[in-house]
């Protein structure tokens, strides 16, 4: 039940995290997509203000010219009338008649052709104006009687007259296109007015980023551009400029940013900076709950397996002892002194035996508290490892094994804890012979290596994994023995191994290939 609610914990903490993740690169997606359209609409709100500024200039400038080429004649137009409008309206109940005319007049300035293409005549130039009378008759019979000739006087007269602006913006608008049509680009517009132009309005629109431009005519490039225009059709964008009065252009203004892209980030840059930040601290959280939820487990793990262990191990001396012991009751056992004395040696190994395990464990403990008294003194390593084989060898003639020495470092005092140093010999050849299935086989090297002293201690067992390798020397870690079954122990020897010659300001490595044995490394800084 525990592993199947660690594993829904985990995989419910992967799904958020992940889904977290998803929601974050979706949101700058569509961020980034909002960007892109708002970018897109400013920009086409940009050269579209530009086309309509280039024609009204256009307009202004051609306008005012004309004006004041009327102003500077000093002549009083020509007036001639184009147009007469009349509206009767009477009323038959009360007798009342209103009479509207209204009189379309046209004045020529007779302005030169210089400033036009001789094509262009100076009549498409006029002022136009009209008079309005409105006249309002009390009495139809006194229109009825003007039939006989006499002179009928309105009751009411109103008379306005004036310029009428709209028509001459219209005319003057149509006849500048016309004429404007005619003339080539280049005296049109200049490309430094243009850039002017598309520089003001982009900034008023907050695109500040580098741009290129450039007018084509009729889909052919033409000499108004920027020095760096290339047309993009990814970042790219166009308006027709300069439409005729049939609402027809041949030219269009192409706008391009080269760093378009750059631009639409650098804008979510802080927010998605904050959003990644966010998110990794998310995920090393993550990352951190999950590794402390697979160290507890692994923790529960090896003290079952601890647990498990020590048990097994304190079983068997117990039930010796115990068996020792109703051997020794009996009485026909009881006077024979040397049955008895074999009994008491066997309860006194089983026992050391138990001590053994307790103080292995108490060692571990006490370096892990920082507590274990090691003080070193200058020491021989041959001897220390005479001492260690010594310690091994009812256990190596029990299995029937050898050891056979190397000993070929020159320079050999070291600056150790005999005792402890001992005890990490002892461990190794201990594992050495217990891993060996067949009959133990094991070689001691020793060599210098610069102001260091190696120590090889080679076996023929079972040899270790990659991944055993990494990990034999973590307290309570044991490697599966696969059908070899009378390997005992509870992983912590190497553990202890480890931290005494890194005491010892020493290194401890294995080298090892499955089936093949194992060959551990102590390094040994010598005394100088």
């Amino acid at each position: 039940m525990n592993k199947l609610f660690f594993r829904i914990l985990v995989l419910l903490m992967s799904l958020s995290l992940i889904g977290i993740i998803l929601v974050q690169v979706y949101w700058f997606n569509s961020s980034f997509k909002n960007n892109d359209d708002q970018f897109k609409y400013h920009v086409t709100q940009v050269i579209g203000n530009v086309a309509d500024k280039l024609e009204k200039q256009e307009l202004y400038s051609f306008a005012y010219k004309a004006n004041e080429m009327k102003d500077s004649t000093g002549k009083t137009p020509k007036k001639e009338d184009l147009l007469q409008v009349l509206f009767v309206q009477r009323n038959k109940k009360t007798n009342k008649t209103i009479i509207y005319s209204n009189t379309l007049t046209s004045e020529d300035y007779d302005i030169s052709n210089s400033l036009f293409n001789k094509k262009f005549s100076s009549e498409r130039f006029k002022n136009f104006s009209s008079k309005r009378v409105t006249e309002v008759y009390n009495n139809n019979n006194s229109i009825d009687n003007n039939a006989l000739g006499q002179s009928i006087i309105p009751d009411l007269t109103i008379e306005k007259s004036g310029s009428l602006d709209i028509l001459n913006k219209v005319q003057q608008e149509i006849t500048i296109k016309d004429v404007a049509d005619a003339l080539p680009l280049e005296e049109r517009i200049s490309k430094q007015k243009l850039l002017i132009l598309l520089k003001k309005e982009l900034e008023e629109y907050g695109v500040k980023t580098k741009f290129e431009f450039g007018v084509y005519s009729n889909g052919i490039a033409t000499k108004i551009k920027s020095d760096g225009f290339h047309f993009d059709n990814d970042a790219s964008y166009h308006v027709p400029i300069y439409t005729n009065n049939e609402g027809n252009s041949k030219y269009e203004l192409f706008v391009t940013f080269p760093h378009k892209k750059k631009f639409l980030l650098s804008e979510l840059l802080s927010i998605t900076i904050l959003s990644i930040i966010f998110t990794l601290i998310i995920i090393v959280a993550y990352t951190s709950a999950l590794n402390q939820l697979l160290r507890q487990k692994h923790i529960s793990e090896i003290k079952t397996d601890f647990i498990n262990n020590m048990t097994h191990e304190f079983k068997t001396p117990i039930a010796t002892i115990n068996l020792a012991l109703d051997a020794i009751k009996n009485p026909k056992i009881i006077e024979d002194k040397e049955k008895v004395f074999r009994y008491l040696q066997m309860i006194r190994d089983e026992n050391k035996r138990m001590h053994a395990q307790v103080e292995n464990v108490l060692r571990i403990s006490k370096l892990e508290k920082r507590e274990l008294d090691i003080t070193k003194e200058s020491t021989v390593i041959h001897d220390i490892i005479d001492d260690a084989i010594e310690h091994v060898n009812l256990i190596l003639e029990d299995r029937q094994g050898t050891i056979v020495k190397h000993f070929n470092a020159a320079r050999t005092t070291c600056l150790i804890n005999e005792v402890h140093f001992t005890n990490v010999l002892v461990n190794i050849l201990e594992n050495a012979i217990k891993y060996s299935p067949d009959i133990p086989e094991i070689e001691i090297f020793t060599e210098n290596v610069k102001d260091m002293i190696l120590i090889k201690v080679k076996d023929n067992g079972l040899g270790m994994s990659k991944i055993a390798q990494k990990r034999v020397f973590e307290k309570f870690y044991r490697e599966h023995t696969g059908d070899l079954h009378n390997v005992k122990g509870h992983g912590l020897g190497l553990a202890y191994v480890k931290r005494i010659v890194e005491d010892h300001n020493g290194q401890v490595y294995v080298e090892s290939e499955k089936g093949k044995g194992s060959t551990f490394i102590i390094k040994i800084p010598l005394i100088n």
